[in-house]
């Protein structure tokens, strides 16, 4: 059973798995100064839209999908505590790549991974104990909510801080690390996961089948989800890209380092994470070339 399967993955593979999120949160954030804020707090609506949207929105959507399907108890914690991260390190790349409006986008990849010092437990431990069968594994998982602050604001929040002082201190030394950094770190992150499924194929092959068109499914609805909050919320198609592309691309990376830090590998949870990190890059990017075929008005 698929709950019942675990995936192997050491503990010195989890403290690389941070050490490389954390080179990846600070190269988007030397992307951004405090100027940046300060124009998003003179017109917040599309930060509040999107935040509303990835926070709020996602985490209802994806809980009425698992109670229409009524998955697995680790594949639907699996889905649950992935709606619950922040937006994915690729976000602010595709939707540059889309034509959006990329400053929003980074601006609410900063926002959200410093809101989820205090959403993402809540969202988990929230929408994981409303269906049963993952309230089982929650009551028999140790989940202590400051231990995930700690682990987000180390991995997420210090390079964010580092990266916009960096860039507002030494903006020369920013501009010459930030291209080769950001396709380095995303290099580096796309060959651990690899590796770390090559490491456990047999069992990935095993279960991926079954649990790859749920995560379509929960992926096109992020999306969805995302371009309809926005386009009901009046924004611009400028803005509106970049909450879509925000919604639908999950920081699938912490999501796997909360499962095997906090659940032990458990492999329907592992196999959702892994292959949303695989699947979200590329609806994100094929969504984007659709996007990017006319300009979109500001």
């Amino acid at each position: 059973m698929i709950d019942e399967a675990v995936l192997d993955f050491t503990p010195g593979s989890l403290m690389l798995l941070n050490a490389i999120l954390a080179v990846v949160m600070f190269s988007i954030a030397i992307d951004l100064r405090p100027r940046d804020f300060k124009a998003l707090a003179q017109a917040p609506k599309p930060l509040i839209v999107g935040l509303l949207s990835q926070f709020v929105l996602l985490p209802v959507l994806t809980f009425l999908l698992v109670m229409i399907v009524q998955p697995a108890a680790s594949v639907a914690l699996g889905l649950i505590l992935v709606a619950a991260c922040p937006g994915g390190n690729i976000s602010n790349f595709i939707t540059h790549r889309a034509g959006g409006n990329a400053a929003l986008s980074v601006s609410m990849t900063a926002f959200a991974t410093v809101g989820a010092i205090l959403l993402t437990p809540f969202n988990i431990a929230f929408w994981g104990s409303l269906y049963e069968p993952s309230a089982e594994i929650l009551r028999q998982t140790h989940v202590d909510p400051v231990t995930i602050a700690i682990i987000v604001g180390l991995m997420l929040v210090l390079p964010l801080v580092l990266g916009v002082t960096l860039n507002t201190k030494r903006p020369a030394v920013a501009a010459r690390l930030r291209k080769p950094l950001q396709w380095i770190s995303m290099g580096i992150f796309v060959a651990f996961i690899v590796l770390a499924l090559a490491a456990n194929w047999a069992q990935f092959l095993a279960y991926a089948g079954g649990i790859a068109g749920l995560v379509i499914l929960h992926n096109a609805i992020a999306l969805g989800g995302g371009y309809i909050f926005a386009t009901l919320a009046r924004l611009s198609p400028f803005d509106r890209r970049a909450i879509t592309i925000e919604t639908g691309i999950q920081n699938s990376g912490l999501g796997l380092v909360l499962i095997f830090g906090f659940f032990g590998g458990l492999g329907g949870m592992a196999v959702v994470a892994a292959f949303w990190g695989i699947w979200h890059a590329i609806s994100g990017l094929a969504l984007a070339r659709i996007m990017s075929r006319t300009e979109a008005p500001r």
